[in-house]
């Protein structure tokens, strides 16, 4: 029989978590990147501290350095920082210009004796790259006596060793010994790939740029994995109309299974796949370092990045991934937040319909009032929480090629949830779905739902149906559209206002009972039904505010000069 095999990790000790969390203060003249580096570091919302005896104030914050946390504060951009920040400090570091160590290091004596750990970062080391300067770390460190650390904060470039060694040597009570600089990239390749992905202007492009390959994977190569799985299989049980209620079972039985196949197959697996490959090359990791000030608006980090991306894939690996990177009250708002990128189903319906008849405006305004939503309920959620979490520190790892066992692995980590927790669901929805249209009982749910249907939404009552059972997938909703209007054409029975309408509400609709399934696992049963609760309200909210611009906007065009 063969044996498990566990890896074991040391854990350095004393923790300084809690009580014992560490005070690190941030200094340095005001050229030498300190405000650029704290921004990188700090938490979504920053504490505004008042100096004591002065009205100016400093910022402050929590970060997480590995297993460690500590409150990071910077100081005023001045020589001499104030004494009293000093003393209260586990470990100070300053923050020195590498293309003018001259005028830089003369504070640094001051500072040795002033602080209990002194840590200095190298800054702008690609700038003195630039200008031909050779700056040895390691000669620096061993004449200072204190670590030294080569950095680029703007591009988050030897940010993350630089807070660990501040961490290890306030541990350890002495500095570590000299370690090889950087491996800063000459002109080659590697060299041009950080220009493109970690530039704070560039970087967007770059971002983008992925965004758009994967766009291309989930709407161009999984269509077609689509036509070749989940088409072929629908097309072969076509014909299958069974009368009994045991037939009628097993057909609700067959179409969950070929649901998840339409779920796993051409969307889950592919993106997955390509999103670990990202990771794993360092890319992935770059474009959360741009985007993380972006993120902060919204109460999050740039590792949320991923998850977001993956959901427009599907929602439920990218709450599985979510869940994986954040925690407490930032794990929340991710979550509530993921479930309104419109999946590949969700963005498969208004590419379907809005395509056809409103054209590429049409496809532009759907998904621009998705994004203000994502961004609106963003600010207000961060706004309304006490406690974002802290601030992290993100690694910013060299290229590397993937390795194809971690990422099949990998894959399989992120994906496994949906035969656990969305195939059971699947089955059983369509199962009932099946038997509620053998029994005739749509036009009761029909009546029930006239409220919304016709009342709010301004939509034909026979959409009251499809609407409801969109929770089971978003799919069925287009399909039982066509079977309630009794054509493909839906041109022929509902006019632009109505087609938008209808769309806005199934994009910001629950997106699907499989992920409200795993968000009772990921942040508990009262956080997702509060989340499903936000995403009925504010689908309600906003396409009915929809409908009452398009038609307000109708009326004006229509009004006599």
């Amino acid at each position: 029989m063969a044996t498990a095999t566990h890896s074991t990790v040391a854990l350095r000790t004393p923790l300084f978590r809690g009580p014992r969390r560490l005070r690190l203060v941030l200094v340095g003249l005001e050229s030498a990147g300190k405000h650029t580096l704290f921004d990188n570091v700090s938490s979504a919302a920053p504490k505004a501290v008042r100096i004591p005896g002065t009205h100016r104030s400093l910022r402050e914050c929590v970060v997480q350095v590995g297993l460690d946390e500590a409150t990071l504060v910077e100081a005023p951009s001045c020589p001499a920082p104030p004494p009293e920040l000093l003393a209260g400090a586990d470990a100070v570091i300053q923050v020195v210009d590498a293309t003018d160590l001259e005028s830089h290091l003369r504070v640094t004596a001051s500072l040795r004796s002033a602080a209990r750990v002194l840590v200095v970062a190298l800054n702008h080391m690609d700038r003195a790259r630039d200008l031909g300067l050779r700056v040895d770390a390691r000669a620096l460190q061993r004449r200072l006596g204190v670590p030294v650390v080569s950095t680029v904060a703007l591009m988050g470039l030897g940010v993350a060793k630089l807070f660990a060694t501040a961490v290890d040597t306030v541990r350890d009570g002495m500095p570590p010994s000299p370690s090889p600089d950087a491996a800063w990239p000459a002109q080659g390749w590697r060299f041009w790939m950080d220009e493109l992905f970690l530039h704070p202007r560039w970087g967007l492009v770059g971002s983008l740029a992925v965004f758009a390959a994967v766009l291309y994977v989930v709407f161009v190569a999984s269509a077609w994995l689509d036509t070749m799985t989940t088409a072929r299989l629908s097309a072969a049980i076509a014909g299958w109309q069974p009368e009994t209620a045991a037939g009628v079972v097993a057909r609700g039985v067959t179409d969950g299974l070929i649901g998840l196949v339409g779920i796993v197959v051409p969307y889950m697996i592919p993106l997955v796949l390509l999103l670990v490959a990202l990771e794993q090359t360092g890319v992935m990791q770059r474009i959360a370092f741009v985007v993380d000030r972006a993120f902060h608006r919204i109460g999050l980090h740039g590792g949320v990045a991923v998850p977001f991306l993956t959901g427009l894939g599907c929602n439920v690996p990218a709450l599985v991934n979510a869940a994986q990177v954040t925690h407490g009250r930032e794990r929340v708002i991710a979550s509530i937040l993921i479930t309104f990128v419109p999946c590949s189903a969700r963005s498969a319906i208004v590419l379907a319909v809005a395509g056809k008849y409103l054209g590429v405006s049409g496809v532009f305004a759907i998904f621009g009032v998705t994004l203000l939503v994502i961004a609106g309920l963003g600010r207000l959620m961060a706004r309304a929480a006490k406690d974002l979490g802290p601030g992290r520190i993100q690694e910013i790892p060299p290229y590397a090629l993937p390795r194809w066992r971690e990422l099949v692995a990998q894959t399989w980590a992120r994906s496994r949830d949906v035969l656990t927790v969305v195939l059971p669901l699947l089955v059983g929805g369509s199962v009932v779905l099946a038997l509620l249209h053998h029994l005739g009982a749509d036009a009761a749910l029909n009546a029930a739902m006239g409220p919304i249907t016709s009342m709010w939404l301004g939509l034909p009552a026979a959409l009251g149906v499809p609407i409801l059972f969109g929770v089971l997938r978003k799919e069925l909703s287009l399909l039982m559209i066509f079977q309630a209007l009794g054509t493909l054409e839906i041109g022929a029975h509902l006019d632009a206002v109505q087609m938008m309408t209808l769309l806005v509400f199934l994009v910001l609709y629950v997106p699907c009972l499989s992920t409200l399934a795993v968000m009772l696992r990921t942040i508990g049963a009262r956080q997702a039904l509060y989340s499903a609760g936000i995403s009925v309200a504010v689908a309600l909210g906003v396409s009915g505010a929809v409908r009452l611009l398009m038609q307000g906007a109708g009326a004006i065009a229509a009004w006599p000069a």
